[in-house]
């Protein structure tokens, strides 16, 4: 038989191998079978070095390794099913991994799950399943591909960008900022879900936390310091977040924030066409509107998951406006507002929104509050 094996493909983390046939094969398939060894360490000329190299390890195998695909190999091994035609052995010892792949009578496999940059020895055999007689193939290597660099997108002074974060494959998004002045400051504004932030200045660590709601980070550094930002969502779901880099910090991008963004409902003060809500203010004096939508029990917990934080009354429908109004007080303590929203049905739940607006413009999201009429007054 032709004894050579083929490397061709090769990924970040997979390679793709085929050999030639051997004439046993053909002639007793239900009994002859290849099975494929993969480690980091070098080749080995046949299966029997293969298992003495392993049980030298100190690892305790069968004398027939994997070749019979018994149950009692399940210890102490990992074993992965692949499929019903395919098993594979992971032996994790102290020189190395050691991965075995046995995968009936087909000549081509790729092998999944490598590490990225990383050197492989592969080795193929064919074996009888009834003798456990063996014969190998010429062993090969191959290098898997470096893993990509993650894109980075440039920050421009001043300029607001909202990101996207996969929350499935739990990868950084990565921004990158060279200062033109001493101090900068970067603002996070989070949309939706749960995102962490990382930022170095110059390689240096200077600041990672997780954020919510509307975070604020003042940096002093040099010209030309270059900063990179990197966000990865902390939850499954999808999350998405707003950030911009400013040198101007008498241009506030965002308004003045109050301690809390609640707003808080007064249940002595609940009719069945009436509801009072109450929210805080600022020093500022800036533009509040009042938005409400009529909802369904079932609708409640996603409503609250999938508001979008960062989205102004631009999204809501005209007949869900309530009203607009301006307000602020010197006194922290006293910058509180009060509303009665009127007009509403009897045992129905309402959804509240308050949006606060700045100098800027750009509108920040209070948190919704669920609020249920009373069914009988």
């Amino acid at each position: 038989m032709d004894p050579r094996i083929d490397v061709i493909g090769i990924g970040h983390t997979t390679v793709t191998l085929t050999w030639k046939h051997s004439p046993s094969v053909l002639q007793h398939r239900e009994n002859i079978q290849y099975c494929l060894l993969v480690n980091e360490k070098h080749n080995y000329k046949s299966l029997c070095a293969a298992e003495t190299a392993i049980r030298s390890s100190g690892m305790k195998l069968p004398p027939t390794l994997a070749l019979s695909l018994s149950p009692y190999l399940l210890e102490p091994q990992q074993v992965m099913i692949l499929s019903n035609s395919e098993l594979s052995i992971i032996n994790r010892a102290s020189s190395g991994e050691v991965r075995q792949i046995c995968m009936g009578t087909k000549n081509t496999y790729t092998v999944p799950n490598l590490s990225p940059s990383t050197q492989y020895y592969f080795d193929v055999f064919v074996v009888n399943l009834l003798t456990n007689a063996s014969a190998a193939y010429t062993g090969t290597f191959a290098r898997t591909l470096e893993e990509p660099e993650p894109k980075v997108t440039e920050l421009k002074d001043g300029k607001v960008i909202q990101i996207v974060l996969d929350g499935k494959k739990q990868k950084f998004y990565s921004l990158r900022y060279q200062a033109r002045h001493k101090k900068i400051q970067f603002t996070f504004q989070l949309c939706r879900g749960q995102v962490r932030v990382h930022i170095t200045k110059n390689g240096k660590t200077v600041a990672s936390e997780n954020i919510s709601g509307l975070r604020y980070f003042s940096l002093k550094g040099k010209l030309l310091d270059t900063y990179l930002v990197q966000l990865r969502s902390t939850e499954e779901s999808n999350s998405s977040v707003k950030v911009q880099v400013s040198s101007h910090f008498h241009k506030p991008l965002f308004p003045l924030l109050p301690e809390s963004l609640k707003i808080k409902s007064f249940s002595k003060l609940r009719t069945c066409n009436s509801v009072t809500i109450a929210w805080l203010g600022t020093q500022e004096e800036s533009k509040y509107c009042v938005y409400k939508k009529r909802i369904e029990e079932h609708q409640v917990w996603m409503e609250l998951q999938s508001a979008d934080r960062c989205s102004g009354p631009e999204s809501r429908h005209k007949s869900e406006k309530v009203l607009c109004k301006y307000f602020y007080d010197i006194n922290l303590q006293r910058a509180v507002t009060t509303e009665t929203i009127k007009g509403l049905d009897a045992g129905t739940l309402y959804l509240f929104d308050v949006y606060l607006f700045g100098p800027s413009g750009i509108p920040i999201r209070y948190h919704s509050k669920v609020v249920k009429t009373r069914k009988k007054c």
